[in-house]
């Protein structure tokens, strides 16, 4: 077998073969009139592949053929399976543009599923305590959405004053966090100034208008540059907004910086360095959403947006001990946001407090004609509701083993306390890994041509975990094995609809890679939030053990936040909202903040 991957692609179906086989005896010649047309009949293209092409791809593809079965697919490979490569090679090349989406689609609700939908829109924000504003400006600085809504609304605070008091705090601790791509000044300080006036006019807009929030770097943002974290995009500027910052434009938040990401939407080290936990600056904030994560931690900004593919919100909120909402699949439109996966990609708040993710969900809900999988969901929330014999699903075993912790267990008996009533449930022990296959195929398709033009080679991180290494691989995944996988996801979906069908909520330990899994693949809502701390000897990272790069070690064991994550029913993210808040009460930890910030 080769000894690289590299090395297989320069000597099979894309490279030169070792061995020769002639093409089909009839191939390429006219067929009688009114027959109609068969594999195997068109002409010869692409490079030459023989019976050891097909011998080294069976170890890739874990399929045996005998020698004479290898012979009869050698023999007619540039017959009837080579010109399926012409789309990228020629000589009829066509481009795909990075706005099309495939078109098949995912859709989280299942055919006879019972619709969990909400029958009507109702938004009840919880009753104004009338707080005071602080002197000190970095308790401003860290209050909730919630209250610095209410500070912005009275004019008890103008917005360009607490604007110009995050841009000083993003310039004096970027270098400590280095989560920062570009500030916005200009842009933020016009509309900080133009809200006051509507504000002033009376023409308030509501709960955002004023706020200044910062964007994960791969929501176009027009005349700003947007790089996505990736060295090959460093100074690419987009001409139109991303509808989500469009519309928290329009709900008129103030953008005051993009904020970082791991590079292409993986982990948490970029063009610009690794994103640090405000919380353990020795240890990365965790990705992808790594910028959004220790900006909001650190106080840096009044709310942030994030997004997720595979654990993109929920890891950086838990490291960085924050709220992260994860919305429904296809509730809030993706146009313009980069693409890593069109069937997994999830565009969502991420804040310091349960009540301020739905405040800012709420500006970015509805479809958008961009993104083919946005659908209409209405939105009921009332944070004034109790939870009293709301039902909790969680799962015995993940409870009792790592990652979960007794944080994770404290929190469960905290529902319990608060009359929400407990129940079983379990997952079939299948291999919901094979689920990546979606991730990594869709994944290798949106960067296609970065990946085969060598562009991905200037990312930083080329570890084999890194994306560089696993959009090469994927060129080798089967799309019958792709196709199997689409099938496994549905049938993961029935038995997801089913656990949900016993259970309003379903808790589980954050980190736990099944939950993960499970949940983003089937598209259902997710709530991450701060319940508690934990001790840690060692710094966390996202990547692979890797000898070269070694994490510290603390003799004295340092302590930071530790939470749960709640996975609602579809659509529903108001009763997610509502068993949040009330666990987020009970905990009593959520005001707590990093020192040093």
């Amino acid at each position: 077998m080769a000894s690289s991957r590299r090395q297989f692609l320069t000597h099979t179906v894309i490279g030169l073969a070792s061995t020769t086989v002639s093409a089909a005896p009839d191939a390429g010649t006219s067929a009688p009139a009114g027959a109609p047309p068969t594999f195997g009949s068109g002409p010869t293209v692409g490079p030459e592949v023989g019976p050891t092409t097909f011998a080294e791809a069976e170890k890739l593809m874990q399929v045996q053929l005998t020698p004479a079965e290898r012979t009869q697919a050698a023999g007619n490979w540039r017959v009837s399976l080579a010109p399926l490569h012409e789309r990228r090679t020629g000589p009829r090349k066509l481009a795909l543009e990075p706005t099309l989406a495939p078109a098949s689609q995912w859709n989280p609700t299942l055919p006879g599923q019972k619709e969990t939908r909400p029958a009507k829109a109702r938004f009840v924000r919880s009753r104004d305590a009338k707080m005071p504003l602080p002197t000190k400006d970095e308790d401003i600085a860290f209050a909730p959405l919630t209250q610095l809504s209410r500070w912005v609304e009275s004019r008890a605070i103008t917005s360009e004053r607490l604007t110009q008091l995050y841009l000083e705090r993003l310039k004096r601790f970027d270098p400590k966090l280095q989560c920062v791509i570009t500030l916005t000044p200009e842009l933020a300080l016009a509309q900080a100034r133009q809200a006051d006036k509507d504000i002033a006019a009376g023409r308030y807009k509501g709960p955002l208008h004023g706020i200044p929030w910062g964007a994960k770097d791969l929501v176009d943002t027009a005349g700003i540059r947007t790089t996505y974290g990736a060295e090959p995009f460093r100074d690419r500027v987009p001409t139109t907004d991303a509808t989500a910052v469009a519309r928290l434009h329009k709900a008129g938040a103030v953008l005051v910086a993009k904020l970082s990401l791991g590079a292409l939407a993986l982990n948490d080290i970029w063009f610009g360095g690794e994103t640090k936990n405000p919380w353990l600056p020795e240890e990365g904030s965790s990705g992808s959403s790594a910028g959004p994560g220790a900006a909001t931690a650190a106080g840096l900004v009044g709310f942030s947006l994030g997004s997720e593919t595979g654990g993109s919100i929920v890891s950086p909120s838990m490291r960085c001990g924050i709220t992260g909402l994860r919305p429904t699949f296809g509730r809030v439109p993706r146009t313009g946001a980069m693409t890593l996966c069109w069937s997994l990609d999830k565009l969502g708040p991420m804040t310091r407090g349960v009540e301020d993710s739905l405040l800012v969900l709420a500006a970015l809900d509805g479809p958008d004609a961009g993104d083919v999988a946005s659908v209409p969901a209405k939105l009921d929330f009332d944070a004034n509701a109790g939870v009293k014999g709301l039902r909790v699903g969680y799962v015995p075993a993940w409870m009792k083993e790592n990652p979960a912790t007794d944080v994770d267990r404290a929190a469960l008996e905290t529902l319990k306390r608060l009359g929400m009533t407990p129940v079983e449930v379990g997952f079939p022990d299948w291999p919901y890994s094979a689920l990546n296959v979606i991730l990594f195929a869709e994944a290798a398709a949106a960067f296609e041509e970065l990946t085969l033009s060598h562009g991905v080679d200037a990312l930083k991180m080329q570890v084999p975990d890194a994306w560089p290494n696993l959009f090469r691989q994927s060129r080798f995944l089967s799309a019958v094995d792709f196709v199997q996988a689409d099938r496994l996801r549905r049938k993961v979906a029935q038995e997801m609809a089913r656990v949900m069908s016993q259970v309003d909520v379903l808790l589980v330990p954050s980190l736990r890679d099944e939950a993960l899994t499970i949940s983003n693949h089937t598209g259902h809502p997710s709530l991450t939030l701060r319940t508690g701390f934990v001790e840690v000897s060692k710094a966390r990272s996202d990547w692979a053990p890797d000898p070269k790069r070694p994490v510290p070690t603390f003799a004295t064991p340092r302590r930071v936040p530790h939470g749960v994550t709640l996975i609602g029913q579809l659509f529903d993210e108001g009763t997610l909202g509502r068993v949040g808040i009330a666990l987020e009460r009970a905990a009593g930890v959520a005001k707590e903040r990093p020192s040093g910030f």
